[in-house]
């Protein structure tokens, strides 16, 4: 209670008046500066949050999330899906017990995992089959190679024939609307939209946007900003279960 209270101190209620109207008109230089500033504040505050979190309570929540993912029939029915190799030292839900289900039991199940190409918010999501496919870049983050041992190159996501049908994402914040808050690099947000700017291309189903989260990271609605090129996610997994928030998650989840 006392981190929610902290946040929502940070944060306005006027200006989140105009953030909801950006969906509607187009937000000013001053609009668009006032939710930057108040990004940062939370960024800052749920850094340090996470950073509190006891180890063994890290991993107990760690277990308890993928442990979630794992069980669900909407992972199980799942056969094409993109999923984020979690960092450690970004304080990320661990996604290495469902990265090895994946490639260990397959199930049919096919795995894409982002690389990051520039610092211009251009990342790809590349076919992976193994966790030795995994290399550290020059951060210490663990990425796919852009080729294979064959010298031959991955899979990228965009040019695959068959659409995906589940993302797993990362993210700093998130409340129950579905607003997400990511680092402030913007790699995600504008994958998702070519993706989807693709799925839409080629007649597809959209994909089913889940984030993974620690309860630390959940906040009260109405406290994240967001601008017109933020998306929002149809679900959350946290320790306490999934929380559906779109229509095609309800209609997805089984739930």
């Amino acid at each position: 209670m006392r981190t929610k209270m902290m946040i929502a101190q940070c944060c306005s209620r006027a200006a989140f008046g105009q953030l909801r109207m950006s969906t509607t008109a187009t937000p000013t230089h001053d609009d668009l500066d006032a939710v930057f500033k108040q990004k940062r504040l939370i960024r800052t505050q749920v850094r340090k949050n996470l950073k509190s979190i006891q180890p063994s309570l890290r991993s107990h929540q760690d277990n308890a999330v993928q442990d979630i993912v794992l069980e669900a029939p909407w992972f199980k029915s799942s056969r094409r899906l993109c999923a984020y190799i979690s960092c450690a030292a970004l304080r990320e839900v661990d996604t290495f017990k469902i990265l090895s289900q994946i490639l260990q039991h397959n199930g049919g199940k096919k795995l894409y995992v982002p690389r990051v190409e520039d610092k211009n918010s251009h990342m790809r999501m590349l076919h992976i089959s193994r966790i030795d496919d995994l290399v550290a870049n020059s951060m210490d983050i663990l990425e796919p190679a852009p080729v294979d041992a064959d010298g031959n190159a991955r899979e990228d996501v965009m040019q695959a024939n068959d659409p995906v049908d589940l993302f797993l994402l990362p993210g700093l914040a998130f409340d129950r609307a579905g607003r997400r808050l990511g680092r402030g690099g913007g790699y995600y947000d504008t994958f998702l939209k070519n993706y989807q700017d693709l799925a839409k291309t080629r007649n597809w189903k959209q994909p089913l946007l889940v984030a993974l989260s620690y309860s630390e990271q959940i906040l009260d609605e109405g406290v994240i900003p967001t601008t017109p090129s933020d998306l929002p996610v149809d679900a959350l997994v946290s320790p306490a279960g999934v929380i559906p928030i779109s229509t095609a998650a309800l209609n997805r989840m089984d739930l």
